[in-house]
C-alpha cells in the first residue's frame, strides 16, 4: 500500500471512530459536502493547512494521525486529564 492510500484509510478510520459522517465533517470544516468523501476516495488531498484543520477537528495531534497505536496514547491522555 502506498502512503496516499494509508492516509485515506486512516482518515476514514479516525472519522468513523468518532461517529462523524463525511458530509458533516466536510461542512464543519467549512468545505463542500463532498470534500472529505473526495479525500477518502483518493480523488483529492488536503493542503497542509487543511490537514491541520482536520486534525484539530478530530482532536488529535498531527503526529497521532499517522500513529495507529493510538489506543495506548488515548488511554494515557485520558488518565492525565483525570489526574
Amino acid at each position: 500500500m502506498d502512503h496516499f492510500t494509508l492516509f485515506y484509510k486512516r482518515l476514514t478510520q479516525l472519522r468513523n471512530k468518532q461517529g462523524i459522517s463525511a458530509r458533516d465533517m466536510s461542512l464543519s470544516l467549512g468545505q463542500s459536502e463532498s470534500y472529505i468523501n473526495k479525500i477518502e476516495n483518493g480523488k483529492a488531498l488536503p493542503s497542509m493547512s487543511a490537514f491541520f484543520y482536520i486534525c484539530d477537528f478530530l482532536k488529535i495531534h498531527p503526529r497521532d494521525f499517522f500513529d495507529e497505536s493510538d489506543k495506548i496514547l488515548q488511554l494515557l491522555r485520558n488518565l492525565q486529564k483525570n489526574l
